[in-house]
């Protein structure tokens, strides 16, 4: 069974001369442990498919699943409950929080699982020490380097040992040397039996890392290659 299926999606915003047809009849097929990229240019739908896959948005028409579940007409708080266990998210501009340590960062959406402080704080310990940032748990993130904001970003996402990492231009904000690093992480990641979705706008970084990559085009998915 795939670990994330879209059938038929469509995402329509607003009404007659106002509407806009986000996603077409999206399709996609995601099995346990791949590692997928999903390329498109500005304005092809990336971000709405983006919001559909990580449970954030209900499509207007088709059927999502995730771990088997139907998503698609689950209420916010049934979608956030989900989101929380099956889902970690790399964002491109790390979208950690300021006035937060790393550790505390990390250690964020396990709060909202009904953990104590103490497994919550010796996972997140665990998580730093495995991303290599054991010595910067109690920094706050305007002391951190780019490179280590978004390994403490990876270390948040992994907390609650989600199904699928989804990874939005994860190294959008770093120099190439850092990039490769992060993809590094990612890689490893995949290896250990992780689902990575990676999306992107560069076509470079989806042929070297990712094992089959699909295009989105004005709200279509054209079809992968492996």
């Amino acid at each position: 069974m795939p670990v994330l299926e879209l059938k038929n999606v469509w995402k329509v915003y607003g009404e007659g001369a106002a509407k806009v047809e986000a996603l077409k009849e999206v399709n996609l097929s995601i099995e346990k442990g791949q590692f997928v990229s999903i390329m498109g240019k500005s304005g092809s739908g990336k971000s709405t498919l983006l919001n559909s896959i990580g449970c954030l948005d209900v499509p207007t028409t088709g059927e999502i699943y995730l771990d088997g579940i139907d998503i698609s007409s689950l209420s916010d708080s049934a979608l956030a409950q989900i989101r929380g266990r099956k889902i970690g998210f790399i964002f491109q501009r790390f979208n950690l929080i300021p006035s937060l340590t790393a550790l505390d960062n990390v250690m964020l959406p396990m709060m909202f699982q009904d953990s104590s402080r103490e497994k919550r704080e010796k996972r997140a310990r665990e998580l730093l020490a495995g991303v290599g940032l054991s010595h910067r748990g109690h920094h706050l993130p305007n002391q951190m380097s780019g490179g280590e904001m978004q390994r403490v970003a990876i270390a948040r996402a992994l907390i609650n040992e989600p199904e699928i990492l989804l990874a939005d231009e994860p190294t959008g904000n770093l120099d190439s040397k850092t990039g490769e690093v992060i993809m590094h992480f990612l890689t490893t990641l995949h290896e250990k039996g992780k689902t990575i979705i990676l999306v992107t706008h560069d076509t470079e970084l989806s042929k070297k890392y990712a094992k089959v990559n699909y295009i989105l085009t004005d709200g279509k998915l054209n079809g992968k290659k492996n």
